[in-house]
């Protein structure tokens, strides 16, 4: 028996091993790709292309099912050629990502090009991300918000901000150059912190003006020059809501491509239940108010609403009906598994966003990067083993 246990052992280390080894041999990859010019111009020969439009990405529709279509480098030359613009335009590309076989994956921006003729040819759609996110493969998601960003990120940075002069990207993307002044700029994103705030036995939710009737989410905000994410939430918290947080936690993060590129800092915080009064900042909120978790349970049970789902392709929007429940306490295990129950019958529009971390973007594309998410585990604390993540509810 401890013969077996051991060789079982062995095998299980074995394959940890190797499966270490095939990312770490990616991201070195990669990592070569972004540094050495030439390889990147070589793996683009090589290389697979997802097209973007005026940042939309590109989709074909079979049957039931959305897909993104993986352009081989003979293939989009072949489109571009009937566009008279190969040469140029694959120099424009940047890199997102490789596969374990490392054939490197690109993204290229083709939006001074006429967008019917790529359509007719490759018998597709560019469809807005926000959209595309809805409907595509989990594992295609984390490609297409990258992509975008990355290739707004360019669109934005062609002239220096020192000199005036363009800059000039390198082949895979990763950086511009002012060769004028010698500034090298790099992609960035900005931090953004979104908290669940509850007293103990009630999470805080919030809705601003331009959100879809009956839509809450949790805050959020931009974080300041110099804030630490600990200092944004208790700041966003009393701006908002006027409740000073008395203790908070990191949940989880990922990555938003929304309304250039964030990082969506999900955290939970505690204010005292004696000191629970709203203030609410009506230049940044519509209404904010305190649910009970009876409440969200109705609320999970509800299929979302189909004539909206347009309004917030990536939010999971759950409509708990007129009849308002009560408290209730968090520690409940008979509601905890209430919840997890609920949660089981919405899972499948969950989550979509980000696979990797399991997190589900959220809300309504009017809402400009604030207030449009509450990440994994950032609903509600009993959500713990809960495969699948909310993000938005409608009441």
């Amino acid at each position: 028996m401890a013969a077996v246990y051991q060789a079982l052992h062995r095998g299980v280390s074995s394959l940890s091993c190797r499966l270490h080894s095939t990312y770490v041999r990616k991201m070195r990859y990669l990592n070569q790709l972004k540094e050495d010019d030439s390889l990147c111009r070589q793996a683009q020969t090589s290389g697979t292309f997802y097209l973007f439009h005026n940042l939309s990405p590109f989709l074909q529709k079979v049957g039931k099912k959305y897909l993104v279509p993986q352009l081989s480098a003979a293939e989009t030359r072949q489109v571009l050629e009937k566009l008279q613009e190969a040469e140029q335009w694959m120099e424009k590309s940047v890199l997102i990502g490789c596969s374990d076989e490392h054939r490197a994956c690109f993204a290229l921006d083709l939006g001074a090009l006429d967008k019917s003729v790529i359509e007719s040819e490759l018998q597709g759609s560019f469809t807005d991300l926000r959209k595309a996110l809805f409907v595509v493969d989990g594992k295609d998601s984390p490609l297409l918000a990258s992509a975008q960003s990355l290739l707004r990120w360019h669109d934005s940075h062609q002239y220096c901000s020192k000199s005036g002069q363009p800059t000039e990207k390198n082949p895979a993307g990763s950086k511009r150059v002012c060769h004028a002044s010698g500034v090298t700029y790099y992609p960035q994103v900005s931090p953004v912190v979104i908290t669940l705030v509850s007293d103990g036995s009630r999470c805080l939710l919030a809705r601003q003006p331009s959100f879809p009737p009956g839509m809450f989410t949790a805050l959020s905000g931009f974080c300041d020059m110099g804030e630490n994410v600990e200092e944004a939430v208790r700041r966003e918290v009393a701006e908002e809501v006027g409740l000073e947080v008395e203790s908070l936690r990191y949940s989880a993060s990922q990555h938003w491509p929304f309304p250039s590129s964030s990082l969506m800092i999900a955290c939970h915080a505690l204010v005292g239940a004696q000191r629970a009064e709203i203030s609410v900042d009506t230049l940044e909120l519509e209404e904010a108010r305190w649910f009970g978790l009876e409440e969200v349970v109705e609320g999970l049970k509800r299929e979302p609403s189909s004539s909206k789902q347009h309004d917030a392709a990536l939010a999971m929007r759950v409509v708990s009906g007129r009849e308002r429940g009560g408290g209730g306490t968090w520690s409940s295990a008979s509601r905890q598994r209430s919840l997890e129950a609920a949660a089981a019958q919405v899972g499948p529009a969950i989550g979509r966003c980000c696979p990797r971390s399991g997190l589900a973007a959220g809300g309504g594309g009017r809402a400009e990067g604030r207030g449009v998410l509450a990440s994994s585990l950032c609903l509600l604390p009993p959500f713990t083993g809960v495969k699948n993540r909310i993000n938005c509810l409608e009441f």
